[in-house]
């Protein structure tokens, strides 16, 4: 299959990194210097998973692409979807499949309804991944999990998700598609999120989460606020969310930070809306009481 990778930043660069050492057909869509460098000398993947490599990949802006693509993977940040519509409804063939991977809930019907006729599944990731330089990702421990499925009106075929699946499997990524989107979406919504805005709302890396204390429980009732909210749209949860949250953030290096607290840090634009705000307007409008999330949103509002 050929593959699109449209944002090739932390997320987007691992996954097309991965790709290229399975010997899979993956072109990028990046800008700026970070576009110039993947073209000058191949996209540099640093990565405790697979070691250091550099690959020649074909990269290009969005307005310069000009194929088409089996597989589309959108890995933007969530204020950058309405700028990626038009390259999305270019590259899209009739039997393509597009796959975001951003953190925010919703993003599949969000994007579907920018670019009618086409495709567009919904999926979601965990790993720790960012760009370190000019054309350089580095994909820091060992978790790569990608989620994606269809949602049960879309009617597509499971085996068309299953032979992208084996493909990420082959490149090392632990690929599985999901029997509930949408759950798995919210899942990874609330992990994300308490995990940004505990990050973000201390200034402190995922180590200090690990640790029983004041950013530990501020994590913990993170969680819980948001797993209330799931519940109450009608999500059936596999586990209990604080625990499943937990589960991860002890698996994560404990010097690794979202990239939120990441631009926030360095003054850049941030998802800090649809991490944070989103969610805590959604918890009010269904009646949640979310004393810590109001109290995190204090202190950025």
């Amino acid at each position: 299959m050929n593959y699109l990778v449209v944002g090739t930043g932390g997320v987007g660069g691992s996954i097309a990194g991965f790709l290229a050492l399975a010997g899979k057909n993956v072109t990028c869509i990046a800008r700026g210097a970070h576009l110039d460098a993947i073209r000058q000398q191949g996209l540099h993947l640093k990565s405790d998973l697979k070691g250091e490599h550099r690959l020649p990949l074909p990269a290009f802006t969005a307005e310069r692409y000009d194929g088409t693509a089996d597989v589309i993977f959108v890995c933007v940040k969530g204020y950058s979807i309405d700028s990626i519509a038009d390259v999305i409804r270019r590259a899209a063939r009739p039997d393509s499949l597009v796959i975001p991977i951003l953190n925010v809930y919703g993003t599949g019907p969000r994007i579907g309804r920018l670019v009618p006729g086409v495709t567009v599944l919904d999926g979601c990731i965990y790993i720790v991944g960012f760009v370190t330089g000019a054309g350089e990702i580095t994909q820091m421990g060992k978790v790569f999990r990608m989620i994606f499925g269809a949602r049960p009106e879309q009617g597509i075929a499971h085996s068309r998700m299953a032979a992208i699946a084996a493909d990420l499997q082959t490149a090392g990524i632990q690929a599985e598609v999901s029997d509930d989107i949408n759950r798995d979406t919210f899942i990874k919504w609330s992990f994300i999120s308490a995990m940004a805005c505990t990050g973000a709302y201390f200034d402190v890396p995922m180590g200090a989460v690990q640790h029983e204390g004041t950013v530990r429980d501020t994590f913990i009732g993170l969680s819980a606020e948001s797993a209330e909210i799931g519940r109450r749209l009608g999500i059936t949860f596999p586990e209990d969310m604080v625990t499943h949250n937990l589960r991860i953030i002890d698996r994560l290096d404990p010097h690794s930070t979202a990239s939120l607290q990441k631009d926030i840090a360095r003054g850049h634009q941030s998802e800090i809306q649809g991490q944070l705000f989103d969610l805590l307007a959604l918890g009010e409008q269904l009646g949640v009481d979310m004393p810590v999330y109001r109290q995190v949103a204090a202190k950025f509002r």
